[in-house]
């Protein structure tokens, strides 16, 4: 099945959560219930950008394949072609890991 084409709008990007280490570094294994959501993820898709009160057009610094942080009640969980997703302002983005 082909995947669906999502382009979010405004200032807004798609990101995939990107999973947590299954061990710790001591070497304990952490059970699925146990584990919280991660806060990373990588960009999936970006929106044009957010508009000044001219109504002039501001890009996205983010860009498609960025390693990102968010906050852990940042966006809205969507699933698409099965695959779990969070769609989200750049604003709630707190930075890009390099």
């Amino acid at each position: 099945m082909a995947k669906s084409k999502f382009r979010p709008l405004h200032d807004r990007v798609v990101v995939k959560r990107i999973d947590a280490e299954e061990k710790t570094k001591g070497g304990i294994i952490i059970p699925d219930t146990a584990k919280e959501k991660p806060s990373q993820g990588e960009i999936v898709a970006v929106g044009p950008g957010g508009r000044d009160e001219a109504g002039k057009l501001i890009p996205i610094d983010l860009k498609v394949g960025d390693r990102v942080l968010f906050g852990k009640w940042s966006g809205t969980e969507v699933k698409l072609d099965g695959e779990e997703l969070l769609i989200m302002k750049e604003s709630d983005i707190m930075g890009v890991l390099v």
